[in-house]
């Protein structure tokens, strides 16, 4: 299904949130110029909370919404329009400009001149949203990476391994990592599932929404079924983890210590202490975590490389 855009009456109004920090920085002057071009109104953002800030003041009177920055940015326009309850009547573009850009890639945006032809010509799809204790994500939601690991992983780690990258940084700075005790409780799924929970010593725990954990051919996630693909890495895995090329394999194959589900929703209680996650590089501590989709809830603009179904070789 390919949505035919905002019929509101608010199309012409565009708002372009701009985070003159991320990435290399070198991007503003290219970013502010494409964007006035194509005539959008510019908000700088000068400190944390701005961008959903003024994502939120912007929805209601703006038919279309850009982020420009990196996932974070990306995740913090998304919760503004979701505070302004607008995330069904405005449209989102991504203009990347961060260092991994993951979600763009997914949504095929490649680069800031790209970014602008997608939105004057690009498709408009209606995609999943993924909400996470009341905050909304796009990407993933990741437990069991840790604020120093996230600060640790350098850009070029994740260019090339994306949110695998803190899994390797964790591993890495903290030597012997304290696995989580954990209780995961997933609703029922496709073909007549049953509510299903796992306990025990976890690692990770990756719960994927546009994006999936596996060696597969692509890393982009089915972001229209209505359903989180979640990866458990349990506490004997950690001995396989040695490097990018070691961990894209284990996440690529069978293992008896990964455990899949794909589901609409979940529970993660920690038996222990407080967990960090990660909802598309933002931090979150919390000793339960529910988790679901909302399903093709935001209209967003992707480009010609974006497929539905990753694993389809044909569009829609």
């Amino acid at each position: 299904m390919q949505s035919e855009g905002s019929t509101d009456g608010r199309a012409d109004d565009r708002v372009l949130v701009l985070n003159p920090e991320s990435g290399s920085g070198d991007h503003v002057d290219d970013v502010v110029e494409f964007g006035t071009e194509h005539g959008f109104e510019i908000r700088k953002t000068e400190q944390a909370g701005d961008a959903k800030r003024f994502a939120d003041e912007a929805a209601p009177d703006a038919g279309l919404v850009a982020a420009a920055g990196g996932d974070g940015t990306v995740n913090a326009v998304v919760n503004g329009l979701a505070a302004a309850d607008e995330l069904e009547t405005t449209t989102l573009a991504v203009v990347p400009t961060g260092t991994g850009n993951n979600f763009a890639t997914n949504i095929g945006v490649q680069g800031v001149d790209h970014a602008f032809t997608v939105i004057e010509e690009g498709r408009r799809r209606s995609i999943d949203v993924g909400l996470a204790n009341d905050r909304v994500f796009l990407n993933s939601c990741v437990g069991g990476i840790t604020a120093e690991a996230s600060s640790n992983t350098t850009p070029e780690s994740k260019a090339n391994l994306g949110v695998l990258a803190y899994v390797k940084t964790t591993l890495e700075t903290m030597g012997s990592f304290d696995s989580l005790p954990l209780r995961v409780e997933t609703e029922p799924g496709p073909n007549g599932e049953r509510t299903r929970a796992w306990e025990g010593r976890a690692m990770f725990v990756l719960i994927g929404n546009c994006r999936r954990f596996t060696g597969a051919r692509t890393a982009q996630a089915d972001v229209e079924d209505g359903l989180l693909e979640v990866t458990i890495v349990e506490d004997a895995a950690a001995l396989n983890l040695l490097g990018g090329a070691a961990m894209q394999k284990l996440f690529g194959r069978d293992s008896d210590h990964i455990v899949r589900r794909r589901t609409p929703s979940l529970a993660i209680e920690s038996r222990r202490d407080s967990v960090e996650y990660s909802l598309d590089g933002e931090m979150l501590e919390t000793e339960i975590l529910t988790v679901e989709t909302n399903s093709r809830t935001l209209e967003i603009a992707v480009g010609d490389g974006y497929q539905p179904d990753p694993d389809d070789g044909l569009l829609p």
